[in-house]
């Protein structure tokens, strides 16, 4: 009798609350009619046609964008242009992208950009370096401490890491000036290239200075991007390069004239010793932007030809 009595008031339990919660639903408003037969279609906001800029990926993806959107709003303010800045993973699917007109406005280093020009693509701008110079170099580095590499001779034997195959101031720079001085990609131990996309650049330091790597290539002014990650005491630069003409700005086959006419006069318009100019050359780690031609990139050219057989199938800047 005690468990039918406590089996009982359970159930009088559950239903009083049941009463509970659903006194708790039921409101004193009237109940709303919805006539579904009276629909209206609701479009999605399109993208209108944007001009695509691409920084060829040496650096991560973060840092390109970094560096670059505040440039990129100045000159879709000053042209009435829409930009979109798009990231491919690889040096060779930023020509890829390119040759299929999926990239307006490539920003290149310039054996890449020999390559784009194959295709049609022009030179209408380059940038002065943070040296002052319209042009840049190449730096072997090493670790400060590896006592066993003191000149380029001694790199003999090493395991070299590059940036990439395309690389100019990561690897094709480098290896003209070791062929200037007799030494040949077959006298290195091993030649490896930075792996993933975008931050090649990075991972070449960050090679070396793990004791993956005896000697890295890199452009000058990458250690300065990664003053704040690693100790740069750690590291050494063995030698630097020749200079070659600087970074590029070439259009694709097929833009309107116009339009680059437009974007390269915003350009050549920025100046340093204005304040909101400057903070949009030192994101972008450049003090200016002046006209280029393709002319320019001939000393590029004939270190490619001096490299044709050594490049061999490799040489893709040829």
């Amino acid at each position: 009798m005690p468990m039918r009595f406590s089996c009982k008031l359970l159930v009088w339990a559950l239903f009083t609350l049941s009463l509970v919660l659903l006194s708790g639903c039921i409101g004193e408003e009237d109940a709303v009619y919805v006539d579904f037969t009276k629909r209206e279609e609701v479009l999605l906001p399109v993208q209108k046609d944007a001009v695509t800029y691409a920084y060829l990926p040496q650096y991560s993806h973060a840092v390109s964008y970094g560096r670059h959107h505040l440039l990129i709003e100045y000159l879709s303010q000053s042209t009435g242009l829409a930009f979109r800045q798009v990231f491919p993973d690889t040096f060779d699917e930023h020509v890829k992208m390119v040759e299929r007109g999926e990239i307006d406005i490539s920003f290149s280093n310039p054996m890449i950009y020999l390559r784009l020009a194959k295709s049609g693509a022009w030179a209408f701008a380059r940038v002065i370096e943070p040296s002052g110079r319209p042009s840049f170099r190449g730096e072997i580095i090493c670790r400060a401490d590896n006592d066993a590499i003191k000149s380029l001779d001694d790199c003999r034997g090493s395991r070299w890491i590059a940036v990439d195959h395309s690389s100019a101031g990561g690897y094709l720079f480098a290896l003209g000036l070791f062929v200037e001085n007799g030494i040949y990609p077959e006298d290195f131990r091993r030649i490896d290239f930075a792996p993933g996309p975008g931050g090649k650049q990075e991972k070449v330091v960050l090679g070396v200075y793990a004791g993956a790597y005896d000697i890295g290539s890199i452009r000058e002014g990458t250690l300065d991007i990664l003053k704040d990650r690693i100790d740069l005491s750690q590291i050494r630069v063995l030698k630097r390069t020749p200079l070659y003409p600087g970074w590029v700005y070439a259009a694709r086959s097929g833009m309107p004239h116009e339009q680059v006419a437009s974007i390269a006069s915003a350009m050549y318009a920025l100046d340093l010793n204005r304040p909101d100019d400057a903070v949009i050359l030192n994101a972008a780690g450049i003090r200016g932007i002046i006209p280029a031609s393709d002319a320019d990139y001939a000393p590029v050219r004939r270190l490619v030809r001096s490299l044709g057989s050594v490049l061999g199938d490799k040489g893709g800047a040829q």
